[in-house]
């Protein structure tokens, strides 16, 4: 199932295109001769086909084209797990731990918001700021890469707020069994990042400042996609 933005955004406009259009058709009357004649319609909607194509998708290139084509590919490839396509959510493992690579994409809008995140000290256990290896092992404390779909916000005893996810391929399908969650962490927050001039490393999760989680926790929600890849 491959399904555009295009489509996405517009699933009914082709059906209220051809409503407009048959509702535009003039009705006939007849002149005294038996010639048929065409009344002049007043106030029939009109269908600016123009405005039917989506905003460009990340206009600013915070995303790695790479990255953005995958992440479109598995929105599709798990279509049945994933049913809320407004917003989708990638990290972008390629990059430094200090840098943002945390990304909202906007689906409809076409904006990326970005922000940042903690890798698996088991990635990356010189603590280099770079994650170099991956698992879907349990106590590995490595992150895991692919396609998840977020699970909706949850709490727990030990990381407080936080959004569960399940992974969707042979890569990262033990999250839950491991607690792989989006939560916050001190080492995630900014004055860490200032003072140690990188972030800090999870076990596994994908830890963001304490300040980012509430907004990110009540919009990523249950059913949206979370792509990570390196």
């Amino acid at each position: 199932m491959r399904l555009s933005r295009r489509g996405l955004i517009l699933g009914g406009s082709a059906m209220l295109a051809g409503c407009a259009s048959a509702s535009a058709t003039a009705p006939l009357t007849t002149a005294q001769n038996g010639t048929p004649i065409a009344m002049p319609q007043v106030g029939l909607p009109t269908v600016q086909t123009s405005a039917l194509t989506p905003p460009p998708l990340d206009p600013r290139g915070h995303v790695r084209k790479e990255l953005m084509e995958r992440a479109m590919t598995a929105l599709d490839t798990h279509h049945h797990r994933l049913p809320l396509r407004d917003r989708m959510y990638l990290v972008d493992f390629q990059k430094f731990s200090g840098e943002e690579r945390l990304y909202e994409v906007d689906l409809i809008a076409g904006e990326v918001k970005v922000l940042r995140t903690c890798h698996g000290r088991g990635s990356d256990p010189s603590h280099t700021g770079y994650a170099r290896r991956f698992s879907n092992t349990p106590d590995s404390n490595m992150s895991s890469v692919g396609a998840y779909a977020t699970a909706g916000a949850n709490w727990g005893a030990q990381q407080g707020p936080n959004v569960l996810l399940d992974g969707l391929e042979y890569s990262n399908d033990k999250a839950r069994e491991r607690a792989i969650i989006v939560h916050g962490a001190d080492y995630a927050d900014p004055d860490f990042l200032a003072r140690e001039g990188k972030l800090g490393r999870s076990y596994g999760c994908f830890s963001v400042a304490h300040t980012d989680l509430p907004a990110l926790r009540e919009r990523m929600g249950e059913g949206r996609l979370l792509f990570a890849a390196a």
